[in-house]
């Protein structure tokens, strides 16, 4: 007994928590019958509770302080309670398996009686609590028996005895599967109690209860799976929900374990379910089946598994980790691997968090795993988890822009990275399109918060709103503080670029997100031109406006700004109860983003409302005050020259492909350009006027010259060799070499349907071999890009 004493909080705990899980897989089990889930559910849930309270009854005994003194007493009650509603709950599930399953006329009279015990017990109980007829503690905070303690287990003890009579004189209704388990449900708690009766300090019969409501459960459940076998195929499909319910739960466990691993670091939130779901895109777009993709799914959920083996004071360290620190660091896939080994009907768990963090060029750890000799599994993994890790904030550091993050992917191709799964994930990056619409909804709403008070100027300031071709509209409501002038809270625009999309006042934060301003504009058209060539300002006054000031002092000002950019220039209108202020901006280049961010001084900016049009702008829809800034006044080859603002932004004339064709060209980036793939394309394609993007337009293949490749259409077959000789002297010496300018030369071969494209440019050597499935009239080839200029171009 006293070796009983010594374990029994740790069996409650385990008992407890097995009840909480039948619980759910109550809930789960369509094929139940809605009256015995909820039977069963009561049964599970009260013997789960019950043990949760008699340990925390142990736990807070002798503890003298405030919460000590209200959980003693609280535990004390639930215990008794919860014993009562535990045999109460059997006996609903009695009366309803002999109403059913029983085939008696009526439920037995005792079952009634039973459920009147219940009642005055927990009369008695509550009674209890108030003249200490069962129990009382002194001054330590102990649980002390009462003289007439032993009433208390006399109900619990009659009710047993009660449904003991009934279940054996009607042993032959049940079914063979739960006829003994419910005369152990009876039997042993009452022995139990006997016991328990002499030996304080025990919760034999809570225990016994509890353990015998767990297995209550399994006979009930193998029970019905006897009967299913007899079933017809509408109870095989329902069987068929519950194992999928089953699959369900234990995703949700998976990713329950995710979670509590994420945890450990405050800015590793999601990072796991992230991680998960771009490895098995990644896996998809691979050509993977269902089944494998499921399984890098569960793999990658648990990849980070074995940072529960690691100190959280390391996890968490703001700074730079010592050698010391990083070694124990590295242990986390070992320990990963011993974690997940164990579960065998799955070894990909084990895999993929053993080797996610091999490198291709074999300088990753823990094994030093080099190419294919790294699992597939963990291949995928390293991809999509050094992508989240980028694209996710840290402690030093806010995340990466993604077109960074893109460029990361590409250096790192072939020496951190797979560059077969690394190339997919920069598919799924272009392709991303949703992704950059909820950033941009955040903005829209002010970085979650939709309004904004502002002391001194500039001292804080919204999101970035991101200004295109596509008018946006913004509606807000600007209140001044008391006891300032108007003039001194007035709202603000701050016109400007960055990587991240946010204005920063701090000069090394916007040195490395390439932080440019244009200029300030006010919303009652004071603006400052800071780095844009030339701003122009029209107020118009509404003469005929009934400005009312007290109004304005209590509601504040309502304001509608409409804003638009066209390549190199940008028009705001303001719209106030006052007056219209219009402004144009003729910025440095076409190239560049736009970004506005709200601020102001002395003021409250709420109710902000975006809008963004369907249609894009014409191009002469405003009004230019700045000549059009263009790299490409030399003289045409020919065809005309091409310059390329932004990604494929415009296109050379198509040129119908012939064997033996060679394409000359001169390619300079331009001055914004910062990343590999900002370079010239050729695209081959069809379309009715030969035109990109013209009518039944249909792209075959897109080639880059940074070697960066995709397939089009689902009409080609594409097989592209890239290959880096002694010329190539990495990314940055080849980013400049394309700043400086190159000659380019692109020689195409075609024999029937077959169309080969071979190109070298700074120590890359592309050929790609496309085979078209369908019958094109003619094949067109166009000089397109990111950020490029393309002049000379010449075709023999």
């Amino acid at each position: 007994m006293e070796l009983f004493k010594a374990y029994q909080l740790n069996i409650m705990l385990v008992l407890s928590g097995v009840c909480g899980v039948l619980a759910i897989l109550v809930l789960l089990t369509k094929s139940l019958g809605r009256r015995r889930k909820c039977e069963l559910f009561f049964i599970e849930v009260s013997a789960m509770l019950l043990l949760a309270f008699d340990r925390y009854a142990y736990i807070f005994r002798g503890n003298v302080s405030e919460l000590g003194w209200w959980m003693v007493r609280i535990s004390n009650f639930a215990v008794f309670f919860l014993e009562l509603s535990l045999i109460f709950g059997l006996n609903l599930y009695l009366i309803d398996l002999y109403s059913k399953e029983g085939n008696l006329p009526k439920v037995p009279v005792r079952l009634r009686i039973t459920n009147v015990l219940y009642l005055c017990g927990v009369i008695l109980l509550i009674v209890s609590q108030f003249t200490g007829l069962y129990y009382t503690f002194d001054q330590t905070n102990h649980y002390q028996r009462a003289d007439f303690f032993m009433i208390c287990y006399l109900f619990p003890l009659f009710m047993l005895l009660i449904q003991t009579t009934v279940i054996i004189q009607y042993f032959k209704n049940l079914r063979p599967r739960l006829k003994f388990p419910l005369i152990f449900f009876t039997l042993v708690p009452i022995a139990a109690t006997a016991v328990q009766a002499f030996h304080y300090g025990v919760s034999l019969t809570n225990i016994a209860i509890v353990g015998l409501a767990a297995l209550l459960y399994v006979f009930a459940l193998t029970d019905l799976n006897e009967s299913v076998t007899n079933a017809d195929q509408l109870e095989i499909k329902l069987l068929k929900e519950e194992q999928k319910n089953e699959h369900q739960l234990f995703e949700q466990t998976a990713q329950a374990l995710a979670g509590a691993i994420d945890a450990k670091d405050e800015y590793t939130h999601g990072h796991s379910t992230r991680v998960a779901a771009y490895s098995a895109e990644i896996a998809r777009q691979a050509g993977k089946s269902d089944e494998e993709c499921e399984d890098i799914y569960f793999a990658a959920l648990l990849h980070d598994v074995g940072k529960i083996g690691i100190p959280d004071k390391i996890i968490n360290k703001q700074g730079k980790l010592t050698p010391e620190e990083y070694a124990q660091m590295q242990k986390h896939p070992v320990i990963g691997k011993q974690i997940l080994s164990r579960i065998s009907q799955s070894p990909s768990l084990s895999i993929g968090a053993n080797f996610h963090h091999e490198r291709f060029d074999g300088k990753g750890y823990p094994m030093g795993l080099k190419g294919e000799d790294i699992p597939e599994i963990a291949r995928i993994i390293a991809v999509a988890d050094a992508y989240d890790a980028m694209t996710s904030k840290r402690s030093y550091r806010e995340p990466y822009p993604q077109q960074e993050v893109r460029e990361e992917l590409v250096k790192g191709m072939e020496t951190q990275f797979d560059p077969t799964f690394a190339k997919i994930m920069l598919h799924l990056i272009d392709l991303d399109t949703e992704y950059e619409m909820q950033e941009r909804e955040e903005i829209a709403a002010l970085g979650g918060d939709n309004s904004m008070h502002f002391d001194e100027y500039r001292s804080s300031a919204s999101e970035g709103i991101v200004i295109a071709d596509q008018e946006m509209t913004i509606r807000l409501n600007s209140k001044k503080d008391a006891d300032f002038p108007y003039s001194d809270c007035i709202p603000t625009m701050i016109l400007f670029d960055a990587l991240d999309g946010r204005m920063h006042e701090d000069d090394k934060a916007g040195a490395e997100m390439k932080y440019f301003e244009y200029g300030v504009l006010r919303f009652n058209g004071e603006a400052i031109c800071e780095g844009a060539r030339k701003m122009e300002t029209e107020i118009t006054v509404k003469e005929t406006a009934d400005f009312d000031f007290w109004s304005e002092e209590k509601h504040g000002t309502e304001y509608t700004v409409q804003a638009v950019k066209v390549k190199d220039h940008m028009r705001f209108k303001i719209d106030s109860p006052d007056q219209t202020v219009e402004v144009i901006v003729a910025l440095p280049d076409s190239a560049r983003f736009t970004y506005i961010a709200l601020t102001g001084e002395h003021c409250t900016i709420s109710n902000v409302k975006i809008t963004k049009a369907e249609e894009k702008t014409g191009p002469d829809v405003i009004r230019r005050i700045a000549e059009e800034i263009s790299y490409i006044n030399v003289p045409a080859g020919d065809i005309p020259n091409v310059q390329v603002d932004g990604w494929r932004a415009a296109s050379s004339k198509g040129i119908p492909v012939k064997d033996n064709m060679k394409i000359t060209f001169h390619s300079m980036s331009l001055p914004t350009a910062r990343l590999v793939w900002h370079c010239p394309y050729i695209s081959l394609y069809y379309s009715d006027n030969g035109e990109m993007d013209g009518p039944h337009f249909r792209e075959y293949v897109l080639v880059r010259l940074d070697g960066e490749n995709w397939d089009s259409d689902e009409l080609t077959q594409n097989k592209i060799v890239v290959n880096r000789n002694d010329d190539f002297d990495g990314w940055e010496t080849w980013k400049e070499q394309n700043k400086q300018g190159m000659d380019c030369t692109i020689l195409i071969r075609k024999k029937g349907n077959v169309v080969i494209v071979t190109t070298e440019n700074g120590g890359i050597n592309i050929k790609s071999t496309s085979t078209i499935r369908e019958e094109a009239p003619v094949v067109y080839a166009a000089l397109t890009g990111d950020q490029c200029a393309i002049t000379n171009i010449r075709v023999q």
